[in-house]
């Protein structure tokens, strides 16, 4: 019974100290919402699909290849195959919605293009953010099952990876709404009546980046502090 109360209570503390993250991951997933159907009720003059080649051409991209994939939401910029993968809805949709995700995922093209160096650093820590995000958690249980120091600063060590990661991946969003939000504006695809729309958009979608970011860097103070101060107890 003390060890499932252990647990529990080690959980729930868990929990608390994330609390901060939490909420605001659930607040920006509201906004998200709200903003994209607000959004998608918009008609723009073209599709996501459409606006995306319009900014990529102007930027002299003919090389990089625009791609429908399923999913919702699964809208991304592939720099090894320089190719923009855009959702059913965003590929074909002719809503503010639309363009703006998908110029936003454009305006990471526009980053690999110029050689956009927080993009550079993001894509080097793609893998050991992988590697960390699941052995560092799996060295830190087996270390604390253990007993073992080592092992559990290893594991935090790994997961500080993740951190670093979503640290560098803020500046790297943030700078692809900018574009985003530029490019729209410049080529005359959304005019500055309907730009509102598409800055809700960007700036929701950007706020769960930040939640991402913020459970991380509390996650690492968590192990941390467990082990260190809190592991006498």
């Amino acid at each position: 019974m003390s060890g499932g109360m252990g647990f529990f209570q080690g959980y729930f503390s868990y929990l608390l100290f994330l609390s901060p993250a939490i909420l605001l991951m659930l607040w920006a997933q509201f906004r998200i919402k709200t903003a994209y159907h607000a959004a998608m009720q918009q008609p723009a003059p073209i599709s996501g699909a459409g606006a995306a080649r319009h900014i990529l051409d102007s930027a002299g991209l003919q090389n990089v290849a625009i791609e429908q994939v399923p999913g919702h939401l699964s809208d991304h910029y592939d720099p090894r195959d320089k190719v923009l993968r855009l959702s059913p809805e965003v590929y074909q949709s002719r809503t503010l919605a639309a363009v703006g995700i998908a110029a936003h995922e454009a305006g990471h093209a526009l980053q690999d293009a110029k050689g956009y160096a927080p993009l550079a650093i993001r894509n080097a820590a793609v893998p050991a953010a992988g590697f960390g995000s699941s052995f560092g958690i799996i060295l830190i249980i087996v270390g604390a099952l253990l007993r073992t120091g080592p092992l559990i600063w290893a594991g935090i060590a790994l997961f500080s990876c993740v951190v670093i990661f979503q640290v560098v991946n803020l500046p790297v969003e943030f700078n692809a709404s900018t574009r985003a939000k530029q490019q729209l504006a410049t080529l005359g695809i959304v005019s500055d009546e309907a730009m509102p729309y598409v800055r809700k958009v960007l700036s929701a979608a950007a706020l769960t980046y930040v939640a991402a970011t913020l459970q991380s860097i509390l996650t690492l103070l968590y192990y941390i502090t467990r082990f260190t101060g809190g592991s006498r107890n």
